[in-house]
């Protein structure tokens, strides 16, 4: 399998994992729960670094700006860590996160047909 599957496999079982730990809480709870603030950031720092590793080439002509806000909470967890506020991370986690997954599902799926193809042959 492609190491471009494998992270876009990756992006998506991050964003799934982030959905599964804020399904039904607020912002306070969240907010109040170190353990779980702590697991969403590390599950947005992998998605980061999945979709940074991500070739250009694959991406979407017109880049996203959830995107762009995805690889700069990334660099700022891995860099400066003591300035992530928990209001972009929510923000992340409950927008930006759930609206790139389509597209990087369709990506996910396109590139394991073309894989799929290439080993049949």
């Amino acid at each position: 399998m492609p190491d471009e599957l494998l992270r876009l496999k990756d992006l998506l079982e991050a964003i799934d994992g982030v959905g599964a730990m804020l399904r039904g809480i607020s912002f306070a709870q969240f907010y109040a729960d170190l353990r779980t603030r702590r697991a969403v950031e590390r599950c947005i720092e992998i998605a980061s670094e999945a979709w940074r590793r991500v070739p250009n080439e694959l991406k979407p002509p017109v880049p996203s700006p959830h995107a762009a806000e995805l690889v700069s909470i990334g660099v700022l967890m891995r860099h400066e860590y003591r300035r992530v506020d928990a209001n972009a991370v929510w923000r992340i986690a409950t927008r930006s996160l759930p609206e790139m997954r389509p597209i990087i599902a369709d990506m996910a799926n396109r590139l394991e047909a073309d894989f799929r193809e290439q080993v049949e042959e």
